[in-house]
């Protein structure tokens, strides 16, 4: 804001240098603009409130100038008068978002965007993280709602995503009342659900509600439920329906879902690549699942974790398995191709001991056997927690207590770093 008002006060010495007294109309030929072609001449008047042919005075100038620089659009903003041509010279703001709806139950895209353009015309689907359009937009969003019969607070955050560690949106949502998920109805032509997917989609009824989570939460855990079963193709769509059942205690967004389950699977095997860490002997051997049976996505992703600890045991912590599927629907069997990327060799970094009294630590120190630059083994950990005889004093101390880890995967160095926890069982 500091930078806004300074860069401001330069564009008023600017035009009081060419202008001999502030209340002195004058009446510009043309009015330009230039230096950010995202917006036209047209907006940007409408923006500032400026009309073509209309006299202003030199503080009427500077209201008008205020008034784009306030939107948060720009940077920076001059003018100058020639006595017949007003000429802005306009500099973008480094970073617009595009706006995101928490929990607003408004449909994204086109035609919100169109509204909200209408009402603002320097809106282009995206707003500056703070400043007058950010707050405009925010406005607009309540008398949308309050249109449709929603009387809701709402505030805007930048929105930082976690996988980006930056911001990448503005973020738009309803603090009060609560935005829930409200009755999810089953449509006409999916077939009569099984009383455990009823009590799935129950379990999601009161949840709160999120415009991109909730359609793909209640999605997944209903596909998850009918994969668990065999149907390794179930195609489940969840959809909001905006007719949301409004209270003084919350607003409930009711959806409408669609399931195709596709077929009943069983398997014909599952064949590993050459190479691999784990034979084909010892892969068969331990498997739940065999051929002629369902292929259910729970012994089938058992499978795939224990191909992802062996790979863990040998220090290769990044190891990604790839099972890929070859369907045959006419016969309603399945079978596995399967390849691991590896990935680099992670060895043992440092050894981090929380949660325990200084004595415990020494005698836990000593009697871990992994040291730091040897090849990393996830197992380990688990065998440590899993001492035994070897020192009964440890043994006991680890049955009273609920024992914990986390791993702390250093990519430069390809280190694995080791935090363990001993924590009260409750």
């Amino acid at each position: 804001m500091k930078r806004t008002l300074f860069l401001l006060s330069t564009a008023v010495l600017l035009f009081s240098a060419s202008l001999p007294c502030a209340a002195q109309k004058f009446l510009p030929k043309t009015i330009q603009f230039k230096g950010d072609p995202e917006y036209s001449d047209q907006e940007l008047l409408a923006a500032s409130g400026l009309k073509v042919g209309a006299p202003v005075t030199s503080a009427e100038l500077n209201d008008h100038s205020k008034q784009l620089i306030d939107t948060g659009v720009f940077d920076n903003l001059t003018y100058k008068f020639d006595g017949s041509d007003l000429v802005y010279s306009l500099t973008p703001a480094a970073l617009l978002f595009p706006i995101r709806l928490e929990n607003l139950p408004l449909t994204p895209g086109k035609d919100l965007d169109a509204k909200l353009h209408d009402r603002f015309p320097l809106y282009h689907g995206k707003v500056p993280s703070e400043g007058g359009l950010e707050e405009s937009v925010r406005g607009a969003l309540e008398e949308l709602l309050a249109a449709e019969g929603i009387k809701a607070t709402v505030t805007a955050t930048p929105y930082t995503d976690l996988k980006l560690h930056k911001v990448t949106a503005v973020s738009y949502a309803i603090t009060a009342p609560p935005v829930q998920i409200g009755e999810i109805h089953l449509d006409s032509t999916s077939p009569a659900l099984d009383p455990k997917a009823q009590e799935i989609l129950a379990r999601q009824s009161g949840s709160n509600y999120d415009t991109d989570g909730s359609p793909n939460q209640i999605a997944t855990n209903l596909g998850n439920f009918y994969r668990e079963k065999g149907y390794l193709e179930a195609d489940v769509q969840a959809t909001p329906q905006f007719a949301p059942v409004v209270t003084l205690e919350a607003i409930r967004i009711p959806f409408l879902v669609s399931v195709s389950p596709g077929a009943l699977y069983r398997i014909t095997g599952v064949q590993l690549a050459p190479g691999l860490v784990v034979t084909q002997a010892e892969f068969d051997h331990q498997s739940g699942i065999h051929p002629g049976d369902i292929a259910d996505s729970v012994h089938l992703r058992e499978n795939w974790e224990f191909l992802a600890r062996r790979y863990h045991n040998r220090g290769y912590m990044k190891a990604s398995v790839r099972p890929t599927p070859s369907f045959d629907r006419a016969q309603s069997i399945v079978s596995f191709s399967v390849t691991v990327e590896a990935g680099p060799v992670y060895t043992m970094g440092t050894l981090t001991i929380q949660n325990v009294a200084d004595d415990l630590r020494a005698a836990m120190l000593a009697a871990w056997k992994m040291p730091a630059g040897a090849v990393f083994n996830e197992s380990a950990i688990l065998g440590f927690y899993a001492i035994g005889d070897a020192n009964p004093a440890l043994k006991r101390v680890f049955s009273a207590v609920n024992c914990k880890y986390n791993l702390q995967l250093n990519d430069d160095t390809h280190t694995a770093d080791v935090v363990l926890r001993l924590e009260k069982k409750h």
